[in-house]
């Protein structure tokens, strides 16, 4: 929950925007306006046009598919301000094709990438009085695809709900980070098979227990090791991992059960526009133990520089600051998210 000083603020100027206290929100839930539901029955296979509704709490059926099995699939973007004030989207579309493909993986029907980004949109706009001013912030945007529908039987559910929030929030992480690996938990099974390279919800709780341990022993997060071999890096508990040396930068292929990160994605464009060498392959930890500077990359993250990696009692030690690759690379993504530099690629949408 945000401190009790946002709402007070808000509360005080009956709920105005000018009158929020930006500098007290972190990374929680500050409850919005509005949010957004669409529907769509099984035997239909197609999502019907949705609707704004107040921001609050869902009913469901103690039997759903979402409560029972897990049957659910996430996205997170974010919308930010431009120093004129205007509202901009970073790729919406390349989230709504991901939660097409975590949909088809986990039987549900999904809506089309222009229902998504419509979504999307119309949950902005109707809550653009909580997006932050530039460098203040941003309103992070959480798309929920789950079965809704009652089931008792392991089967898919026989109705399904889109539904989008958002929150205003700063980064998840405070600052650069001190990662730790270990070899007997792991983020998912190794293969093709699973659901490691999609977001979904039952992805995401079984790293608990290893987070919580990593955070006891002063760590920020765990980084995973690929659970066939022990042998490879993965991700962190929600976000990828690069590496760099010399002119190079690597990053574990999005394969099997790597997550396939936007932000990734951009990293790497952005990375070769600028003359580095881009990588996409096998990393060992002996590999990584010997790199110039570590970085991590997520919606939620941004492009995080890593200050050490403990393993098997052996601290590295990387570059960080403001000559940093890592601090380049956040320096261009953020300035075409937020305006400040030129978007060749055209990535930004605007909310009118």
């Amino acid at each position: 929950m945000a401190s009790p000083s946002v709402f007070t603020a808000c509360e005080s100027a009956g709920n105005s925007s000018e009158e929020i206290n930006w500098d007290e929100i972190g990374f929680g839930i500050i409850p919005t306006d509005s949010m957004y539901l669409m529907k769509c029955p099984t035997e239909e296979d197609t999502f019907s046009d949705g609707s704004l509704v107040p921001y609050g709490n869902l009913e469901l059926t103690p039997s759903a598919g979402i409560l029972n099995y897990g049957q659910g699939v996430f996205e997170g973007l974010k919308a930010n301000r431009t120093e004129d004030g205007r509202i901009l989207l970073f790729r919406p579309e390349e989230n709504g094709r991901r939660m097409k493909t975590g949909a088809d993986r986990m039987c549900m029907p999904s809506p089309s990438v222009e229902q998504f980004v419509n979504a999307v949109k119309q949950t902005v706009l109707a809550n653009k009085r909580w997006v932050p001013p530039l460098g203040k912030g941003s309103l992070y945007i959480r798309p929920l695809l789950m079965g809704t529908g009652s089931v008792l039987g392991l089967t898919p559910a026989p109705e399904y709900t889109l539904l989008v929030y958002a929150t205003p929030v700063k980064t998840y992480h405070k600052g650069p980070l001190n990662l730790v690996i270990k070899d007997k938990l792991y983020r998912a099974i190794s293969g093709s098979g699973g659901t490691g390279r999609i977001k979904s919800v039952v992805n995401y709780s079984p790293a608990y227990k290893a987070l919580k341990e990593a955070r006891a022993e002063g760590f920020s997060d765990i980084l995973y090791l690929d659970a066939a071999t022990g042998k490879f890096i993965e991700e962190l508990s929600s976000c990828n991992v690069f590496l760099v040396k010399g002119n190079a930068i690597s990053t574990p292929t999005a394969e099997g059960n790597i997550l396939p990160g936007i932000t990734r994605k951009s990293i790497i464009e952005i990375a070769i526009d600028l003359g580095y060498e881009v990588m996409e392959r096998a990393i060992s930890v002996e590999e990584l133990m010997e790199a110039d500077e570590v970085f991590c990359t997520g919606t939620a993250v941004g492009v995080n520089p890593v200050l050490s990696i403990t393993y098997n009692n052996t601290r590295a030690e990387y570059k960080a600051g403001a000559e940093a690759v890592s601090q380049k690379l956040c320096q261009t993504l953020v300035g075409i998210q937020t305006g400040q530099v030129e978007d060749a690629r055209a990535w930004t949408l605007q909310i009118e």
